[in-house]
């Protein structure tokens, strides 16, 4: 092996160290959150963990099947953060301004 592919495997198992180490830190962050606000961008970050975990085996394998794959994810995560932020912010409006809100939709 050459000095190149020597340092680009070394760099590239340092980064799947810190991407299982990033895992396992979320893991612990999504079951031990104070809040659900806090559980919902810990399920954000996993999702982009997960892209780069994919992105390493990639680079690993030198193969390009995954990046498809990757850009899925990338925009099912999107929505899903932007769907649970909307909920949040639904759920944590003051109950005077759904009450106000409620009423004039009955008119």
């Amino acid at each position: 092996m050459s000095g190149p592919e020597t340092v680009d495997r070394v760099l590239i198992t340092a980064a799947v160290v810190f991407v299982v180490v990033a895992g396992a830190l979320l893991l612990f962050r999504i079951s031990r959150g104070p809040s659900m606000l806090d559980r919902a961008i810990g399920l954000d970050v996993f999702a982009a963990v997960m892209i780069a975990g994919l992105g390493a085996k990639s680079a690993f394998a030198r193969d390009s099947f995954y990046f498809p794959i990757m850009l899925v994810l990338a925009f099912l995560g999107f929505t899903g953060s932007v769907g649970i932020a909307r909920f949040i912010a639904v759920r944590d409006k003051p109950l005077s301004r759904r009450r106000a809100k409620g009423k004039e939709e009955r008119k």
